[in-house]
């Protein structure tokens, strides 16, 4: 489909314009959007097999070590996700607030418990 802009008696595109439709695989190729891979988000199967894995119980989802090992997961899928996307400016912004709040449920949980604060970070592999 192509636009072509027929104008009236003056001669000039303005407010007297028709607007007549017709059809071309090139134009309407186009105008066509291809939208990049949006970043995967997790299903309950997986949030629910996260939790169990981190907490204990798979309905525990306000435990610390749960939180953060959400966080990790969803982290590590952002920044896969921005590797293959480097101008997506809004994912950047959602990683780096992500990253925040991780940080400070990890200071947390060191002031909380260092011993249990030195497993979690061993299991998840941060901190190389």
């Amino acid at each position: 489909m192509f636009f072509t802009f027929a104008p009236a008696k003056t001669g000039r595109i303005g407010k007297n314009c028709r607007l007549t439709l017709g059809s071309s695989a090139l134009v309407s190729s186009l105008f066509t959007y291809h939208f990049p891979k949006m970043a995967v988000y997790y299903s309950k199967e997986k949030v629910a097999e996260i939790v169990k894995q981190y907490a204990g119980d798979d309905k525990n989802t306000g435990n610390v070590e749960a939180q953060i090992a959400l966080l990790t997961y969803r982290i590590e899928s952002l920044s896969a996700h921005l590797r293959e996307n480097k101008k997506d400016h809004s994912t950047r912004r959602s990683l780096l607030k992500m990253v925040g709040q991780r940080k400070s449920l990890l200071s947390y949980y060191a002031k909380k418990d260092i011993y249990k604060y030195r497993a979690l970070i061993e299991k998840l592999g941060l901190r190389k």
